[in-house]
């Protein structure tokens, strides 16, 4: 059984940062010496191997085809072919569980005593199984909550509340590395409100918790020591969801002729092979996923149930693929990073392909001190112009080069001609513009995709290239979601293996 609970785990610091050792030689370009005081103190650690985190596997990166492999079955026109090359990442095994998610919830509630209402819209949607013509009323009031279903896909949740559930895992993860290094001493029952542990607001030095010790700092500026830097080895990367492209990649799992370097065809499927049946073996006859067969058919025959899945199943059913990831096809569709255009795939970079950055940046008040809001976290600027003078930190590039009227743009100059361009939004508006009355559209800045297909879906949608949009604030009971994280450095080092037993 796979282990993808959050609790404080062993994560470990591998071969360099604190506990490992300090680089001995000199700078190249200065002769300087590394971590010396009479130099400058300038620290520097040994090169480490990132650990990978649990619960994930890590997916080496490589060039492939993403996009429509068989006939475009709804005529969405909306993913030819096109290759793209992906980097090293790291991506869930499974979906998220029930069980994953309830600690979450758990974790909220526990710490946000005044502000109970963090946990309350933390909490899936259960209604969302309900049907006019259909009885589920069991799922409604037991499928989140039930023993029996801990190892089942959490579902109905938003792709709002999935990018939240990632920034607490990051912070739980972060926190467990600092406390297994000997940096901080657990404070779990010290924490409340907006005094938690939060990755981003320990680094900037708002949360310093409860200290077991402080890194030596080799200036002597600081004779108490130092807290923990990005340099250091020990802070994961943040959570976050897969990209469109990332989720396709690893649900291909196409590993092709290492010798010459090709990959000669293109499975439909997550697996070998065209159909959606074992092929050969004492597992022949049998489905590789869990999907709706045929109209009214989610499970087949009592003497013959195709998977036995009417609903969702536990999240290591079936074969994995070749990058050993479950569920990839069907079960629940999963929700990734991408803003949805029709259109995107003949307009994104060819490296990491991506719509939706939003660029950020950390506000400060006028004395130059970072801004926490009532949850711990820092507020952010998320508009182009403060003080009616350009932030060039901060940008929106939902809608960039869309077809928009006027596209959204990042920064630089053209953020001082045109204030308006900033969160553009007027391809999707509702009766404005003489042209434009009565008009409007499902697709805007807050449509987001999904892919893989679920219990509910035919065939079609087990295909990796299929995608679907849903509005960020929305969610149904086919949805769940998986994390994924960057991979850093050189990717040819041996990952370590994900967290099992």
């Amino acid at each position: 059984m796979l282990v993808t609970s959050l609790g404080l785990v062993t994560i470990g610091c591998a071969t360099g940062g604190p506990g490992g050792a300090h680089h001995s030689g000199a700078s190249k370009t200065t002769g300087w010496k590394y971590n010396d005081p009479k130099y400058g103190a300038f620290e520097v650690y040994e090169m480490y191997d990132q650990p990978t985190p649990p619960g994930m596997v890590f997916i080496p990166g490589g060039t492939f085809t993403m996009g429509m492999i068989a006939e475009d079955v709804p005529y969405g026109w909306n993913n030819p072919q096109r290759k793209v090359s992906i980097d090293a990442f790291y991506i869930d095994v499974t979906e998220i569980r029930n069980i994953d998610y309830r600690e979450y919830i758990h974790w909220l509630n526990m710490v946000y005593v005044s502000h109970p209402e963090v946990g309350r819209r933390a909490l899936p949607d259960t209604l969302a199984w309900r049907k006019p013509l259909g009885y589920n009323e069991s799922f409604v009031e037991f499928y989140f909550r039930f023993t029996p279903y801990n190892e089942y896909p959490v579902v109905a949740v938003s792709w709002l509340q999935a990018s939240d559930y990632c920034v607490w895992r990051t912070d739980r993860v972060n926190e467990a590395a600092l406390i297994n290094s000997g940096v901080l001493d657990f404070s779990v029952a010290d924490q409340k409100d907006d005094d938690n542990f939060n990755t981003e607001t320990y680094l900037v030095g708002e949360y310093t918790g409860v200290v077991k010790r402080n890194l030596p700092d080799l200036s002597g500026r600081n004779p108490d020591g130092r807290t923990v830097r990005y340099e250091d080895g020990i802070i994961f990367p943040k959570f976050r969801l897969p990209t469109e492209a990332e989720w396709e990649y690893a649900a291909m799992a196409s590993i092709g002729d290492a010798a010459t370097g090709v990959l000669s065809g293109r499975n439909i499927y997550p697996w070998k092979g065209n159909r959606v049946r074992q092929t050969e073996g004492l597992n022949k006859t049998l489905l590789m996923a869990n999907f709706q067969k045929g109209r009214g058919d989610l499970m087949g025959i009592a003497s013959n149930p195709n998977g036995n899945a009417p609903r969702p199943v536990p999240v290591t059913s079936f074969w994995p693929n070749d990058f050993g990831l479950y569920c990839m096809a069907g079960n629940v569709n999963e929700w990734v990073l991408d803003v949805y255009r029709a259109l995107s795939f003949e307009d994104v970079e060819d490296a990491r392909p991506f719509r939706g950055n939003i660029y950020t940046a950390p506000s400060k008040d006028e004395e130059g001190h970072y801004i926490k809001d009532e949850l711990g976290r820092l507020k952010k600027d998320t508009i182009g112009y403060v003080n009616n003078r350009p932030n060039y930190l901060v940008g929106d590039n939902r809608n960039y080069h869309d077809g928009d009227i006027v596209s959204a743009i990042s920064t630089g100059e053209d953020m001082e001609k045109k204030e308006e361009t900033v969160n553009s939004n007027k391809m999707y508006y509702q009766g404005q513009g003489e042209k434009r009355q009565g008009m409007s559209s499902l697709v805007n800045e807050q449509s987001r995709v999904y892919k893989g297909g679920s219990f509910m879906d035919r065939a079609y949608y087990l295909s990796p290239g299929a995608r679907r949009f849903l509005d960020e604030a929305k969610s149904k009971e086919d949805i769940g979601f998986r994390c994924a994280m960057d991979r850093l450095g050189d990717a040819k080092f041996k990952p370590t293996a994900p967290t099992s037993k």
